[in-house]
């Protein structure tokens, strides 16, 4: 069942993000909807800040304020309870009608923590393609399938530099 699910995004009030994640997991358990709502999520992005006395702390920011993401399989029945749950204003679609993101859209929202079917090997070419370095192309030096991560090898102003980074942020370069 869980082969048809699909990343829709639903529009809740300002602040209320995080209730509407544990209002819908609760909604989840109760009603034994594990098998039709797989998965919620606030993508969040880490982004410091000055504080008081010049202390500089990490803090967790909503990449998109007042939007939370599932992975569902959609029927109406999943569309009148989470759209009856308190602090959700509806799904994104027309006339709040739920639409589907595309993969592009789930990639560029990092929806999906892994890459399935990983064609990267040591000493390919690849492309960044999101983060700071996005636009730079670097050679793989290491792989940690586990973790998802490669370390890549990335010349920055004339200087060779080593760089961790997740299998979602780079891209083989096609070399014919």
């Amino acid at each position: 069942m869980g082969d048809n699910a699909k990343w829709y995004a639903i529009h809740t009030y300002s602040g209320y993000e995080v209730m509407v994640k544990t209002n819908l997991e609760k909604l989840i358990e109760n009603n034994n909807l594990g098998d039709q709502i797989l998965n919620i999520k606030i993508p969040m992005y880490q982004d410091i800040v000055e504080g008081k006395n010049g202390k500089k702390k990490v803090v967790d920011r909503k990449v998109l304020p007042c939007y939370v993401f599932l992975k569902l399989v959609y029927s109406n029945d999943i569309w009148y309870l989470i759209t009856n749950t308190r602090g959700v204003t509806g799904f994104v679609g027309p006339q709040g009608r739920a639409l589907p993101l595309s993969d592009d859209e789930v990639k560029r929202m990092r929806l999906e923590d892994t890459v399935e079917n990983v064609d990267l090997a040591v000493g390919d070419q690849v492309n960044i393609v999101s983060g700071a370095l996005a636009g730079f192309i670097g050679s793989i030096i290491e792989l940690n399938l586990t973790a998802q991560k490669a370390k890549v090898k990335v010349e920055m102003f004339g200087r060779e530099t080593e760089v961790e980074l997740e299998f979602i942020d780079v891209e083989k370069v096609n070399t014919l």
